[in-house]
């Protein structure tokens, strides 16, 4: 769980919380407390994985278990910083070499460089089938039981955001308008918009 990583709440169709996880764990046991015994789901606001929370306990054991942890500083010894590196083969063609050779700070820190860039700018198609997994995985969830699930699904995988929207249109307003922000990237650059 990153310190930035956001989470939301819904209790029945009502989203009851969005933010970091402290935030809406705490939410989510005040509501729990409620008589009406209507579940609250959590999930990663991005991917849409489920969250499992332990409300046992008070606001303070809660905030305890959910805050994020910063590590102390730890004062610098000799020698290189452990960074988790894990040494593996990689076979490249000579002048790959020869160009990494060239570069600032060599191979490794070229090659790790060019890996970071590579994930955080992810292509077109990377970005459709996260935001169609993350938004399967939601709809699952909260409605896989409700009306025009099974033809939305279909219009989702098939790039068809009007067939879409329109299989969700009897589906509570909180929900739709969390879909509707988890598929946006799931229907760029699709002609069917």
């Amino acid at each position: 769980m990153s310190k930035s990583e956001q989470y939301i709440a819904f209790r029945g169709p009502q989203r009851v919380a969005t933010g970091p996880l402290v935030e809406v764990a705490l939410r989510a046991a005040e509501l729990a407390n409620d008589q009406d015994n209507k579940q609250v789901m959590v999930f990663s606001a991005e991917s849409s994985n489920p969250v499992d929370l332990d409300l046992r306990g008070s606001k303070e054991e809660i905030r305890k278990r959910y805050e994020p942890r910063t590590e102390p500083e730890q004062p610098r010894g000799r020698g290189r910083p452990k960074l988790g590196v894990v040494g593996k083969e990689v076979t490249l063609l000579p002048r790959h070499w020869k160009w990494l050779a060239n570069q600032p700070g060599g191979a490794s820190v070229a090659l790790r460089r060019l890996v970071e860039q590579a994930r955080k700018q992810g292509s077109p198609e990377d970005r459709m089938r996260t935001a169609q997994s993350a938004t399967y995985k939601f709809m699952h969830a909260v409605g896989g039981d409700l009306p025009g699930f099974e033809e939305a699904m279909r219009a989702l995988y098939s790039g068809d955001k009007r067939r879409f929207d329109f299989e969700l249109e009897p589906w509570p307003a909180d929900f739709k308008k969390h879909i509707a922000q988890l598929s946006e990237a799931a229907f760029s650059g699709t002609d069917k918009t």
